[in-house]
């Protein structure tokens, strides 16, 4: 009897011993000032409460076979194949064109009792008839009250008597990398599954417009997820699920809810968003560019393109300035820029510094109204440039519009061949050729003379400007 109690006692001492030296390891590898989170113990709780705030959204879209077709999953940022490209032509509309009706899904969330709901643009542009179904089965008829395609958001609305559950908007700006989220939507239009995974990283650009700036994260998200809500851990909107990589796993993306409740409230209230203009295309400065204008080391940002006309334009901003201040705030990147003007009001007075071949200038600009489109024009020209292996062209209004929106200067490279000089050297069809060793290109007779110029020279540098690059520095010779 005494050898059995000693030895259960000597068990629980041993596992008490077990017990402080793994506390003691925990506390030692946890930071002195920051509670130590451990994996939460479930979700049901959050998912219970917030739930009911969350709606699966069913749109209907008359498509005709050979225009744009409604992608019902939500867009793929890395595809844009068109399921509809081999469907036979059997069905006629009016005009006699091959016609269908396509159903497409996503999700959303509640943010006003009276019926409000926000979620992603991409789900519900074009429909012609939209419904929302509630955790509980109660269906509604939607309309839109506004749409932003710019940030890829919209806000819905239903007509009830029912006072509606509705979700809460947190912070994503307090939000960091490593931090427990949760995703509730309708994935292949299994409505209200609850996926949980961690902030895999902030501030992502990804190329799909002027405000990248998305949350990514390894929660599980798949199409028709689109439109709902990322909520961390005190059940709180920090971020409106959007994006997937094709062909990825574990990488989906969130609009920021910081980035996006002006955005909201503005649609709400208005059914649009007016955003501040300047009229500028911009890029951050770095690398060889920084070492190209001379600003190796400096901040700001580099103005790529002025648009004729607009508020940068009278305020005397011109192309390969560099712009360092706006209202006293430092400029370190182009999304700084771009979020501070969107936020600024049309009329408003905005003192802007930038540094122009080493010269620091302030400048008043009256902010404008963002517009919804940019065009250019351009007179067609081409020329084959057989000793550097590329074929250029003057900007036509097809071209303008495609690679250069707002600027109608420099002229566009058409063709590469294979191992050639241009090839070799980093050139691509479609870059828009700026300026050859600082002297700007306005067609491609003087872009021939610049470069019959610099042949003798210590080499030949091109300035381009490239679709989702920026401004690039190629040295051709």
């Amino acid at each position: 009897m005494t050898r059995t109690i000693n030895l259960t006692r000597s068990i629980i001492i041993l596992m008490m011993t077990g017990l402080l030296v793994v506390s003691g390891l925990m506390l030692a590898n946890a930071s002195p000032n920051a509670p130590v989170r451990m994996v939460p113990e479930n979700f049901s709780d959050l998912a219970d409460t917030v739930g009911p705030s969350i709606v699966h959204i069913r749109v209907e879209k008359t498509v005709k076979i050979g225009g744009p077709a409604l992608n019902p999953f939500g867009r793929m940022p890395f595809g844009n194949n068109n399921p509809f490209k081999n469907h036979p032509e059997g069905f006629s509309g009016p005009n006699g064109r091959p016609e269908f009706k396509q159903p497409g899904q996503g999700s959303g969330f509640v943010i006003d009792k009276n019926g409000y709901i926000v979620t992603n643009n991409h789900v519900v542009e074009g429909a012609d008839k939209i419904k929302v179904v509630f955790k509980d089965e109660r269906e509604y008829d939607a309309e839109i009250i506004g749409r932003d395609p710019v940030t890829d958001l919209a806000v819905l609305k239903v007509e009830t008597k029912d006072s509606l559950p509705t979700v809460a908007l947190g912070s994503s700006d307090r939000l960091r990398v490593g931090e427990w989220v949760m995703a509730i939507g309708s994935p292949f239009g299994l409505d209200h599954t609850v996926t949980a995974g961690i902030v895999s990283a902030k501030g992502r650009v990804i190329g799909s417009g002027p405000y990248d700036d998305y949350i990514q994260t390894d929660a599980s998200i798949n199409p028709g997820n689109s439109g709902g809500p990322l909520l961390d851990m005190k059940g709180e909107v920090i971020g409106i699920n959007t994006m997937i990589i094709a062909g990825g796993q574990g990488i989906g993306f969130a609009i920021p809810i910081d980035l996006a409740e002006n955005v909201i409230e503005q649609l709400k209230q208005n059914g649009e968003v007016t955003r501040g203009w300047f009229g500028v295309s911009i890029q951050d400065l770095k690398g060889e560019l920084a070492a190209y204008y001379g600003a190796k080391g400096q901040t700001g940002v580099l103005v790529a393109a002025v648009t004729p006309g607009d508020p940068a334009d009278k305020a005397g901003i011109q192309a390969q300035d560099i712009i360092t201040e706006v209202n006293g705030k430092q400029m370190t990147t182009s999304r700084d820029l771009t979020t501070l003007v969107a936020g600024l009001g049309v009329g408003d007075q905005a003192k802007v510094t930038v540094l122009r071949g080493g010269v620091t200038k302030k400048l008043d600009v009256k902010i404008g109204k963002r517009p919804l489109t940019l065009a250019a024009a351009g007179e067609s020209h081409q020329e084959n440039e057989g000793e550097y292996g590329f074929q250029v062209s003057e900007l036509t209004p097809e071209l303008a519009e495609k690679y250069n929106p707002g600027n109608a200067s420099g002229i566009v490279v058409v063709g590469v061949q294979a191992g050639g000089k241009a090839d070799k050297a980093g050139v691509k069809a479609g870059d828009l050729i700026l300026e050859v060793n600082h002297g700007s290109v306005e067609s491609v007779t003087q872009f021939k003379q610049l470069l019959d110029r610099n042949k003798k020279s210590d080499g030949i540098k091109l300035l381009v400007k490239r679709l989702n690059a920026g401004l690039l520095v190629i040295h051709l010779a």
